[in-house]
């Protein structure tokens, strides 16, 4: 990573000392080397495919909107939820894909096989959809231990059965040594919606109530400090796991949630950015109410990262209507997923598209999305 300046936000960078001069419309701009980086969030406008494209943030969403929306069309695939909701004989299903390489396969907390089925779970749940089957395609690397592969799948079952959700059908390919990392896992998931259920986040409205599901920042900390071998003083569990029953929890104290989104890659930050700039709505958080654990805050100090833009796979956002908003948050609380829930802020007509924090010492500060991704493999 190259280094950043005194004072400046974490990931800004410097230039190399030896960096040239070039011509630049009449002046000159300093030509960073780009082929010694590893950064996994350099210029937006690199010419190729780097590690930040893959964050959740705003490189991904620009690599979506200029090279694969444009490829595929569609009206479904223009709404850019979670998941898709389609009309199928007279039935409206959601359908998600999904596709994981976190590094290592194995974490406090889970793996891999748990992140296949909760992720697309997850997917699914966030437009009303409790999953019912589910694909899954898996890419081994020759070489890899056929026992590994065997602990990455009996996980995978496990958590299918857990979260209520059959494996219907799946593939399997195989790729060189050195061209793959072990195992990598796609899954793609069908499920129902509820008559009367319309979540998405067109239909925010200002004054709607923005709740958090709990804890921040868990899963991207503990993949962290087991990839890099990084003492917190206290071990970290991810907090991987499948919402379906929270939803259906929500649910039945209204159906008309306005949107629900959970907040994995770009975290909580890109999740309420992509929700204030689809709705035109602005956002106002009370930063000293959302829930950052001890030990995760203690985490990003040290290693100058935003709990905010910290990746999580066992949490959710949502947008609910002010007169709902108060049952909703004690429904979430009785189930076991939302008993740290807590009220964060709220959707204004004020700075439409812009989420901004009100700080513990009475200023506010914009929450950016971000650029790229602070931890990049986390899912």
């Amino acid at each position: 990573m190259p280094e950043t300046t005194s004072g400046a936000a974490p990931g800004a960078t410097t230039l190399p000392p030896d960096a040239a001069l070039l011509p630049d419309g009449g002046g000159t701009r300093p030509a960073p080397d780009f082929s010694g980086w590893t950064c996994p969030a350099p210029l937006r406008d690199h010419p190729r495919v780097v590690m930040g494209h893959g964050g959740g943030g705003a490189m991904s969403a620009e690599l979506v909107e200029h090279v694969f929306a444009p490829a595929f069309g569609g009206r479904v695939l223009s709404e850019l939820g979670d998941a898709a909701v389609v009309l199928l004989g007279g039935a409206r299903l959601a359908f998600s894909t999904d596709s994981f390489v976190v590094r290592p396969l194995f974490f406090p907390g889970g793996s891999i096989g748990d992140l296949a089925v909760n992720g697309t779970v997850n997917d699914l749940a966030m437009r009303g959809a409790r999953a019912a089957y589910l694909s899954c395609g898996f890419v081994l690397e020759e070489g890899v231990e056929t026992a590994t592969v065997a602990r990455v799948a009996e996980a995978l079952g496990a958590a299918a059965r857990a979260a209520g959700v059959e494996v219907a059908t799946g593939d399997t390919k195989v790729v060189e040594a050195g061209h793959g990392d072990g195992v990598y896992v796609n899954t793609a998931g069908i499920g129902l919606v509820p008559e009367g259920v319309d979540l998405r986040p067109q239909r925010v409205v200002p004054g709607d109530v923005v709740i958090v599901s709990g804890a921040i920042g868990v899963h991207g900390v503990a993949i962290m400090s087991v990839r890099d071998g990084l003492e917190f003083g206290v071990e970290i569990v991810s907090d991987c796991a499948a919402l379906g029953g929270l939803v259906e929890a929500m649910l039945a104290v209204t159906p008309d949630l306005h949107v629900l989104r959970d907040p994995t890659r770009g975290g909580l930050a890109a999740a309420l950015n992509e929700i204030a700039a689809a709705s035109g709505t602005g956002v106002v958080l009370q930063e000293r109410s959302i829930p950052v654990p001890p030990a995760v805050a203690n985490a990003c100090a040290v290693l100058g990262l935003d709990p905010m833009q910290v990746a999580n796979e066992g949490k959710l956002v949502a947008f609910v209507p002010r007169e709902h908003a108060d049952a909703v948050l004690a429904a979430m609380r009785e189930h076991p997923l939302g008993r740290d829930a807590a009220v964060i802020g709220e959707a204004v007509e004020a700075h439409p598209g812009m989420v901004v924090a009100r700080t513990g010492l009475g200023g506010t500060r914009v929450v950016d999305l971000p650029v790229g991704e602070q931890l990049p493999r986390i899912c």
